[in-house]
């Protein structure tokens, strides 16, 4: 919609040009280049407020991944004492590959493609 608009804009202005003749060559081409400016600078700003919002969100994430991983050591040490000294070998595993799993799945899930 909006390159169909500058396209109707670039073709007045070119029949505007036509029917005042030369004169207004400087002021035709300082209106395209306004307009062509104004859309450079909108673009350049969306762009630039996306990537300092994926910036921020990749900060967060990091920050959540380390969390969550020392909260699973801290969680695993009261766990492993209570099942190593009750000589539960196998709840001891299956307590571990929970924390890693969940540890993992979080990792798995916030990872950026390449």
């Amino acid at each position: 919609m909006a390159e169909e608009m500058a396209r109707k804009d670039i073709e007045a202005g070119l029949e505007t040009r036509h029917e005042l003749g030369d004169a207004f060559d400087a002021e035709l081409v300082a209106g395209f280049a306004d307009r062509i400016e104004k859309t450079v600078q909108e673009r350049v700003g969306t762009t630039a407020a996306a990537r300092t919002l994926a910036e921020r969100n990749e900060s967060r994430t990091s920050v959540f991944q380390f969390v969550l991983g020392a909260g699973s050591a801290v969680a695993g040490i009261p766990i492993s004492i209570t099942l190593g000294v009750t000589d539960n070998l196998g709840a001891l595993v299956i307590s571990w590959v929970g924390l890693v799993g969940v540890n993992v799945a979080h990792a798995v899930r916030t990872r950026k493609p390449r």
